[in-house]
């Protein structure tokens, strides 16, 4: 892993302000700033990502700040390897911490229609491929030129009601509503490095790899960063109202490995453009690859961070926001027709130029090191350091 975990930072390093969280054996969870010269402590500048991202131009902030350099970069990205870590060194936690952890579903066309396909084939991945050939004959597979909400959309739901297909997740496709989830809860998701977790249960499932936006709670949109959205599509396409244990497992969430706060060189638009990369390497030899382009989906951006923090709900620690993925794999692995399904070991690599590559191994969540530092565990570290000053 260490190989891939090498490739964690982003091509144009030199201009990007990095930010997230290392581990500091004796002190807990630090807020850090990646530079080339190593990384450097930021906690006297906010002792939370939270705190650091309700402050007003964070970038320019960790800019100019000037903290205690922890340790070699290469040190730590090394370090954060699961199979790896010496307590001596400083290892990648995930970046963000008290934050509430969102997600937008059905935000891309392809996705769109494989969620309908899990729907109708009620989780059976036997089923899906007879499923996906029906669906695409009535629906179609290009829906991207319909807007969501739109006078167009409301017309083609009235066709597909009439022919018998329409969808829950059709609704949130190409509807007025987006959908919104909490994907897992404060604190809980892993880092660049950690191992992401399947529940043993699940015979269809897969990585999704997403542009996770970090958002204050004025609803500002302050920078983005990498996210798998761990998915079991055999438990969710057996009933919506399974989601949470479709999304909600134990090392379920991987974000990182750094945010990239929005500055004069990067903000928004760029990551309008972003092309997301996924690799999936499996022991035995499998390889699977793939993309998501950000020009291709269907909600822009800002439109999902309103539809998530409104009138109607506030978020005092602010949110990470994943903005949804088109991937959604159908390269059969176990034998043909049975599609794609994570195996133990499978190595999984998500990167983009811009922010840099998330690099993970699968297992079941199970076997992962359980969740055991929440946010009480995170104020006694303050307080501690408080403290000792």
């Amino acid at each position: 892993m260490n190989s891939h975990l090498q490739k964690t930072l982003p091509e144009d390093m030199q201009q990007a302000v990095l930010v997230g969280r290392a581990w500091i054996e004796g002190r807990g969870p630090v807020l850090v700033q990646a530079r080339k010269e190593g990384l450097f402590d930021l906690s006297s500048l906010a002792p939370t990502m939270v705190q650091l991202l309700e402050l007003e131009q964070p970038a320019l902030r960790v800019r100019a700040h000037s903290g205690e350099r922890l340790g070699s970069l290469e040190e730590a990205i090394a370090n954060s390897a699961h199979d790896r870590r010496d307590p001596a060194f400083p290892w990648l936690l995930a970046p963000c911490d008290l934050q509430a952890v969102k997600a937008a579903g059905v935000t891309f066309v392809q996705s769109m229609l494989e969620r309908v396909i899990e729907e109708q084939s009620r989780g059976d991945p036997l089923k899906a491929e007879e499923v996906r050939k029906a669906v695409v004959a009535i629906i179609g597979d290009d829906l991207a030129a319909v807007r969501p909400g739109s006078a167009e959309a409301a017309r083609l739901k009235d066709v597909l009601i009439a022919q018998g297909v329409w969808s829950q997740y059709l609704e949130v496709g190409i509807g007025p509503d987006a959908e919104i989830f909490t994907k897992v809860q404060p604190m809980s998701s892993v880092g660049t490095g950690a191992e992401i977790g399947i529940h043993p249960a699940s015979e269809w499932n897969n990585p999704e790899p997403e542009i996770v936006l970090a958002v204050n709670s004025r609803g500002t949109v302050q920078g983005a960063t990498l996210g798998n959205d761990v998915n079991l599509r055999d438990f969710e396409g057996r009933s919506a109202l399974l989601l949470s244990k479709a999304k909600d497992n134990n090392a379920s969430c991987a974000i990182g490995p750094f945010i990239r706060l929005f500055d004069h060189g990067f903000g928004i638009d760029d990551v309008r453009r972003c092309d997301l990369h996924l690799r999936v390497e499996g022991q035995e030899g499998f390889v699977m690859e793939g993309a998501s382009s950000l020009s291709r989906i269907s909600r822009d951006p800002l439109d999902l961070v309103g539809q998530a923090i409104n009138p109607n709900h506030q978020y005092p620690d602010g949110f990470m926001l994943f903005l949804g993925t088109m991937f959604a794999p159908t390269q059969d692995r176990r034998g043909p027709g049975l599609g794609f399904t994570h195996e133990v070991g499978d190595l999984v690599t998500i990167s983009t130029p811009r922010l840099g590559t998330l690099v993970n191994r699968v297992n079941t969540s199970d076997r992962v090191p359980p969740w055991t530092y929440g946010t009480a565990a995170l104020m006694r570290d303050l307080a501690r350091r408080r403290l000792l000053g």
